[in-house]
C-alpha cells in the first residue's frame, strides 16, 4: 500500500471513531420503541405515498432500525447498506430499486424489500455534522428521483431525528452533572443561591410577580391571548428572571406552592380584566405547568375550584406543558390532560420540537395549541431548510386539528413568511415585551396605541 493510500486509511479510521464516539454519545442504539420516531417514518411515508420508511443507526457492523412505518424493517449488515450508500456520498441517496442496484445483488437481507421499484434515503447527523444514521422512504411504484422541495422536506424530518439526538446527548451530560453534585463533587453548586429558605421567604414576603406577553393575531395585530410569565422582585438583586431560580424551586419542591400561586394569581387577574370590560372575556391567558405540579395529586380539583372561586370560565385559562414534562409518567400524564380537557382549560404544547418524543406527545394528548420554539422561528430567514421545517410543523398540527403560535417573533420578514405558511398566531419582541398587569390593562383599554 502507497504512503499516500496509507495516510487515507488513517485519516477514514479516525473519521470512523469519531462517528461512533457521537453516537455513543446519544444512547439511542438498542433503545425501547418510542412514538415520536414512529411518528416521523409515517409522516415521511404519507408526505411521498410510500410503502415503507425508517430509520436506521450504524455502528461498526450493522444498520440497527430504531423505527419503521409500513413493511416491517429488521436489523441488517452495515456493509453494502444504504447507510454505507449515504455515507459515502455525504448525502441524500435515491435508487430505481434495491434489486437493480449493483451493491444488493445477492446479498442475504433480512428485510423483504427486493420489490421495491423506488428507494431515497438522507443522512440523519449529530451537531458537528457527522453521519449517524439515515431516514429511508421505499416504495413498489417507480419513480425518477425527489424534486428539490420533496428532498427539502425529507431533509426536515431527518433534522427531526437530529435535534432529538442532540437533546438526549445533552440530557445524559446533564444527567451525569447531577449525578456528580450528588456525590458532592460541586457541592458549591449545590449549596448557591436561592436556597429553599430564600425562596419560602420570598413567597412569605411576596416578591413575586406576574408579568404577561401578548400574543399576537398575526394577520390583524389584535392581542388575542397573553402568556403569564413569572419573575422574582428581589429588593436587592432587582427584577430576577424564572431560569435564574425555577430550576432550585424545581429541585427544592417549592415549585408547588409557587406554582399554585402562579395559578391562582393568574385566574384573579383574569377576572378582574372581564370585570372591568366583559370582551375581554374572550381573552385567554396561559400559565406554564411544570413536571411536578402535572403529577402531583390533587391538580384537577385545584383548578376546578380556582375557576369557581373567580368566576372565569375554562377557556379563558391556558396551560402550557413543556414535553418534558410529559415523559416521567405518560400514563398519569394522559389522564391529569384528559381531566383538565373537560374542564374547559385549553391545553397548549410549550417549546414545540425542543423535546424527546415531541411528535408521540402530540399524538397521544388532547393539546389544543402547539407553539413553536424561538429558536425555529429565529432560523427561518437563514435558507430554504430551516424554513422548510418550520413550514413541516405547521402543517403537522394543522392535520391535527392544533391551533399554532410561534414564538420569538423578531422581524417583520418572519411574521410574514409566517402568515404566508398559514400560521395564525405569534409572540416576541416584534409585538410586545413581557409587561406587568397595569400596562396590559392600559394596551387593552387602548389597543390602537
Amino acid at each position: 500500500m502507497s504512503q499516500t493510500a496509507l495516510e487515507t486509511d488513517r485519516l477514514d479510521r479516525q473519521q470512523e471513531a469519531a462517528r461512533l464516539a457521537a453516537l455513543a454519545a446519544t444512547g439511542i442504539l438498542d433503545t425501547p420503541p418510542e412514538p415520536a420516531y414512529d411518528m416521523i417514518t409515517r409522516l415521511a411515508a404519507e408526505y411521498f405515498g410510500a410503502d415503507s420508511a425508517g430509520i436506521g443507526f450504524a455502528d461498526e457492523s450493522r444498520v440497527w432500525i430504531k423505527s419503521y412505518w409500513g413493511q416491517n424493517l429488521l436489523e441488517v449488515p452495515r456493509k453494502n447498506s444504504i447507510f454505507e450508500m449515504v455515507l459515502a456520498e455525504d448525502g441524500p441517496v435515491a435508487s430505481l430499486g434495491i434489486s437493480k442496484t449493483l451493491e444488493f445483488r445477492g446479498l442475504p437481507l433480512s428485510i423483504q424489500l427486493l420489490d421495491v421499484a423506488f428507494f431515497a434515503s438522507v443522512p440523519v447527523r449529530c451537531s458537528k455534522g457527522r453521519i449517524l444514521g439515515v431516514l429511508a422512504i421505499f416504495s413498489r411504484e417507480p419513480r425518477f428521483g425527489l424534486a428539490p422541495d420533496e428532498l427539502r422536506v425529507l431533509e426536515s424530518l431527518a433534522d427531526m431525528v437530529s435535534n432529538s439526538l442532540e437533546l438526549a446527548r445533552l440530557r445524559n451530560v446533564l444527567t451525569g452533572c447531577r449525578s456528580r453534585r450528588s456525590r458532592g463533587a460541586t457541592a458549591c453548586v449545590c449549596g448557591g443561591w436561592p436556597r429553599r429558605s430564600d425562596l419560602r421567604r420570598a413567597m412569605e414576603q411576596r416578591q413575586f410577580v406576574l408579568y404577561y406577553q401578548p400574543e399576537i393575531d398575526l394577520c390583524n395585530g389584535k392581542v388575542v391571548g397573553l402568556e403569564a410569565l413569572i419573575r422574582w422582585e428581589h429588593p436587592e438583586r432587582g427584577l430576577i428572571p424564572p431560569m435564574d431560580f425555577i430550576p432550585q424551586a424545581e429541585e427544592t419542591g417549592v415549585i408547588l406552592p409557587l406554582g399554585d400561586w402562579v395559578l391562582a394569581e393568574a385566574c384573579n387577574q383574569i377576572q378582574k380584566w372581564t370585570r372591568e370590560d366583559p370582551r375581554h372575556g374572550s381573552l385567554r391567558v396561559s400559565v406554564n405547568l411544570s413536571a411536578r405540579q402535572l403529577s402531583r395529586k390533587g391538580l384537577v380539583e385545584y383548578v376546578k375550584a380556582l375557576l369557581l372561586q373567580s368566576g372565569i370560565s375554562g377557556q379563558q385559562l391556558g396551560l402550557e406543558i413543556t414535553e418534558s414534562s410529559l415523559i416521567p409518567n405518560m400514563s398519569i400524564a394522559s389522564e391529569v390532560l384528559g381531566s383538565l380537557r373537560e374542564l374547559g382549560v385549553f391545553l397548549l404544547v410549550d417549546d414545540f420540537g425542543t423535546g424527546y418524543s415531541s411528535l408521540s406527545h402530540l399524538h397521544a394528548f388532547p393539546f389544543d395549541v402547539l407553539k413553536i420554539d424561538r429558536c425555529f422561528v429565529g432560523r427561518m430567514t437563514e435558507g430554504e431548510q430551516p424554513l422548510q421545517i418550520v413550514r413541516t410543523i405547521i402543517e403537522l398540527a394543522r392535520g391535527l386539528g392544533m391551533d399554532v403560535v410561534a414564538e420569538g417573533i423578531e422581524t417583520r420578514e418572519q411574521q410574514r413568511l409566517l402568515r404566508q405558511m398559514g400560521c395564525s398566531f405569534g409572540q416576541g419582541f416584534l409585538f410586545a415585551r413581557p409587561m406587568t398587569a397595569e400596562a396590559v390593562t392600559q394596551l387593552l383599554r387602548h389597543p390602537d396605541a
